[in-house]
């Protein structure tokens, strides 16, 4: 059998009533349920009193307690736009209640609202150009601030499990303000364009011995020094070992998904595997948006762990598309299907997670 959760947001939740059964009539017994996440204008279709939500900065949709923030330069921000003080509890409440499971949603190193005001903690490209969506795990202060945020999403909340994602660097590709970069760059180019060259990680490569203006040089001219990714590997490594061990003090025992890819230079929400990283979590979630993205689950399983496959039934593809894409990720070895999205998706579109189901059971 294979397992499937459909992703949401407190939002979709809170104030339709009809929401649990949807997902029920869509097989499902998982929600998983955004507890902190990035700024987006998101549409709800299908609720009855609204239809768009605009989460202005990335937020942390629970109670914010001023003593688990004290003395830190980098604190999570609450969801204004929400009229409830813990969406996150009460929408999983709701869902508990209706006989659901709640797998907690968290992005880590997204959050553009810490980044244009702390410059120095922000991933900074070769030319010296600011991603200010982007937390650079370099930074000590931004693994805090991500243990911190991941173990207040989870303290006294009805959770079930936890899925982690941009537990790593983000890089280049954003779809920000009126994205204008597409085809721009090679696939090397965005590489290249997604190492960070903060103040923190060029001492980290000093600290290796290596001259951090040559390492620069390179990626001005499109050639990346051998140390940039054992660097980034062991910063990543540091990142979820700190998140990990904050989320299970206060949730011990429950199943951890982590955001990944089999490709070790990717950043953005599915950074790249480390060495290490499937041995520290129960599952991996790695991204099989596209159609044709098969290999990217086959190459996931070589790491040991279970892998579910990231499907969007939020795209332009034709229905009958969607479900030899999701056969496809299955028999390439995917345990499960996370599929996107619950609230996002039309009436005309809900149809589908049932018949994806349906064609991979």
């Amino acid at each position: 059998m294979v397992n499937a959760a459909g992703h949401a947001y407190p939002w979709d939740v809170l104030g339709d009533p009809d929401f649990p059964a949807r997902v029920r009539k869509a097989g499902m017994d998982t929600v998983t349920l955004a507890a902190a996440y990035h700024s987006t204008r998101a549409a709800t279709p299908l609720h009855p009193a609204r239809r768009t939500v605009d989460a202005r900065h990335a937020a942390l949709y629970r109670p914010i307690r001023p003593e688990a923030w004290a003395g830190k330069r980098l604190w999570a921000a609450a969801a204004d736009w929400m009229g409830e003080p813990d969406p996150f509890g009460a929408a999983a409440r709701v869902l508990q209640d209706n006989g659901l499971r709640v797998t907690a949603w968290i992005v880590l190193t997204h959050s553009t609202r810490i980044g244009a005001v702390h410059q120095d903690v922000a991933v900074v490209n070769c030319f010296g150009e600011l991603y200010p969506y982007a937390l650079c795990p370099a930074g000590p202060e931004v693994r805090r601030y991500a243990a911190t945020l991941a173990a207040e999403a989870v303290r006294d909340a009805p959770v079930d499990a936890v899925s982690l994602e941009a537990c790593g660097q983000m890089g280049v590709d954003h779809l920000g303000h009126h994205e204008k970069t597409a085809g721009a760059w090679t696939a090397h180019g965005r590489k290249v364009l997604s190492v960070c060259c903060c103040g923190w990680c060029r001492a980290a490569w000093r600290q290796a011995g290596v001259d951090d203006d040559e390492v620069i040089d390179g990626l001005r001219r499109e050639r990346i020094h051998d140390v940039v990714l054992p660097v980034r590997q062991a910063h990543t490594d540091a990142l979820r070992a700190e998140v990990l061990a904050a989320v299970r003090a206060v949730l011990p025992g429950a199943p951890i998904r982590l955001h990944a890819s089999p490709d070790p230079w990717a950043t953005g929400p599915s950074p790249g595997l480390t060495p290490t990283a499937a041995a520290d979590v129960d599952a991996l979630l790695v991204p099989a948006w596209p159609l044709g993205a098969a290999g990217v689950v086959a190459a996931a399983t070589a790491y040991g762990k279970p892998v579910d496959a990231y499907v969007t039934v939020v795209s332009e593809a034709e229905p009958r598309e969607v479900l030899r894409h999701a056969r496809a990720v299955v028999d390439a070895g995917a345990a499960g299907l996370g599929l996107y999205h619950l609230g996002l998706a039309p009436a005309w579109r809900q149809g589908l997670f049932a018949d994806i189901l349906g064609a991979v059971r």
